[in-house]
C-alpha cells in the first residue's frame, strides 16, 4: 500500500499541472484580448480583392517557403499541397514546377482566375456537388485545383488528405474566435507523414487591430500541441514602413513545421 506522505505528494503534483494548465490558458486569452472579438465577414475579404486592397499578396515566392522547402518534402517527391485561403500565390505555381499537386482554397473568385490568368494558364471551371455553390477551377498545364469556396466547407471528404501544407496568410487572417474550429479542420486534412509549415506574426495587438492578426506560439501550442509535434524553423524581424504605418514597433514572423504525433 501507498503511504500517506506518497499520496499528498502525488496529490499536490496534479494540482500544481493543473493550475498551470490553467494559468497557461489565462495567459494566451489575455495576450489575446485585444483582438478577441475582432471579425472580418467573408464580404470584407471579397472587397479588398475587387478594390485590389490585397497589401498582404506577394508577387514572389514566400522567402519562408523557399528556405525550409527541404524540410517539408523530407525527401518526398509529388506531394500534394494545401493551400488555405489561397489569395492567387506564386507559391502554388512554384510548387506544381517542381512536380506536386496543389490544391487551394478561396472565396473570391477574382484571385482565383487572375492566379490562372497571371501565370498564363488554361483552366476549366466547374461545379463542387458537395459544396452548393462553389466552384473548382483546375489548371489544364499543371496539377492545381482550386476551390472558390467557405473554407469552413471544405472538408477530407472533397480531396482527402495533404501530405504538406502551406500556411503563410489563412491562421493570421480568421477571426480570432474561429481559431479552435481552424485547426480542427486543418488536422483533419493532415495525412499520417503531412508536414504543415504555419507561418505566423508577433506583434503588440493593442497597436493595430488586424488581419494580419496576432499569433503567439503559446495558442499554436495550445491548438496542435495535443495530435501533433512542432518545431520553430525560423524566427526574423519583418517590420516594414507599412508595418509601421500600421502604428507597430516591432513585428516578428515566425515559421513552425508541425507534425502529426506517431501513434
Amino acid at each position: 500500500m501507498w503511504d500517506s506522505e506518497f499520496l499528498l505528494r502525488v496529490l499536490w503534483l496534479v494540482v500544481c499541472q493543473a493550475a498551470a494548465g490553467s494559468w497557461s490558458q489565462a495567459n494566451i486569452t489575455s495576450m489575446l484580448a485585444p483582438q478577441a472579438d475582432r471579425v472580418m465577414v467573408l464580404g470584407e475579404w471579397e472587397e479588398r480583392w475587387q478594390a485590389d486592397r490585397i497589401g498582404f499578396h506577394q508577387p514572389q515566392v514566400h522567402k519562408m517557403l523557399e528556405s525550409n522547402i527541404d524540410k517539408v518534402l523530407a525527401g518526398r517527391t509529388g506531394v500534394r499541397f494545401f493551400f488555405p485561403l489561397c489569395g492567387k500565390a506564386v507559391d502554388m505555381k512554384w510548387l506544381a514546377d517542381m512536380g506536386h499537386s496543389v490544391v487551394g482554397v478561396e472565396i473570391s473568385e477574382k484571385a482565383v482566375k487572375q492566379f490562372f490568368e497571371e501565370n498564363n494558364m488554361t483552366y476549366s471551371e466547374e461545379p463542387v456537388p458537395a459544396i452548393p455553390g462553389a466552384k473548382v477551377y483546375k489548371s489544364s498545364e499543371r496539377n492545381i485545383s482550386l476551390y472558390q469556396c467557405d473554407l469552413y466547407n471544405f472538408s477530407s471528404s472533397i480531396e482527402g488528405e495533404f501530405g504538406a501544407i502551406w500556411d503563410r496568410g489563412s491562421l493570421v487572417a480568421i477571426n480570432p474566435r474561429d481559431r479552435e474550429k481552424y485547426a480542427a479542420l486543418i488536422m483533419s486534412l493532415m495525412a499520417k507523414d503531412c508536414r504543415y509549415l504555419l507561418d505566423t506574426l508577433l506583434y503588440n495587438p493593442e497597436l493595430y487591430t488586424g488581419p494580419p492578426f496576432f499569433v503567439p506560439d503559446e495558442q499554436v501550442h495550445s491548438l496542435f500541441g495535443n495530435s501533433c509535434d512542432m518545431e520553430l524553423l525560423q524566427s526574423v524581424d519583418a517590420l516594414t514602413d507599412r508595418h509601421r504605418a500600421w502604428g507597430l514597433d516591432y513585428l516578428t514572423e515566425n515559421v513552425h513545421l508541425i507534425t502529426p504525433k506517431s501513434v
